[in-house]
């Protein structure tokens, strides 16, 4: 017996919606895609996995008192009326907002096992306190930015040179 046209289309539909999904997948702005599909710099390497971080913008605030009006004074030079003060405060950029690519590691190579070498390996150091389970959880996340803010990067996006600085990858060479 031949299944109805019904019975087709419900099992075919999910399939279609998924491929058609799939294909409004866009790349972010100003990325681009390297040959795995997945987004990396202009001129990376094949093979190569990358994360885009982007730091905030260092804003400060800057209070200053702006003479309104001079002080008076009378023909010998004495002060009749003070000179009139008023506040000024503005925010100016000390550092603006910086967006980089950092190599990480690829996604392959995040196993069960290797996340439980970065956690001790951060354990070992102080920075990781949560039990060795395997999985990039936040308390991971947080201990790996803890270590890599000291090094010039605010993220908890483990890079490439960090695991190898961790003895967790070996060195190229």
């Amino acid at each position: 017996m031949t299944p109805s046209i019904f019975e087709t289309s419900r099992r075919v539909w999910p399939g279609l919606l998924l491929a058609v999904l799939a294909a409004c997948v866009q790349p972010p702005p100003g990325g681009d895609v390297s040959r795995a599909g997945r987004y990396a710099p202009p001129g990376a390497p094949p093979g190569t996995c990358w994360s885009k971080h982007i730091s905030p913008a260092v804003i400060e605030t800057v209070t200053s008192q702006v003479q309104a009006q001079p002080a008076q004074t009378d023909s010998s030079g004495r002060v009749t009326r003070p000179a009139v003060f008023r506040t000024e405060t503005r925010q100016q950029i000390v550092q603006p907002r910086q967006k980089h690519w950092i190599e990480i590691p690829c996604p392959a190579m995040m196993t069960p096992d290797f996340i439980r070498t970065l956690q001790r390996a951060l354990a070992v150091r102080g920075i990781y306190r949560g039990p060795v389970h395997g999985q990039m959880d936040a308390a991971t996340r947080t201990a790996v930015q803890r270590y890599q803010a000291p090094l010039g990067l605010d993220s908890g996006t483990l890079t490439l040179t960090s695991a190898r600085r961790l003895g967790l990858i070996a060195v190229a060479g």
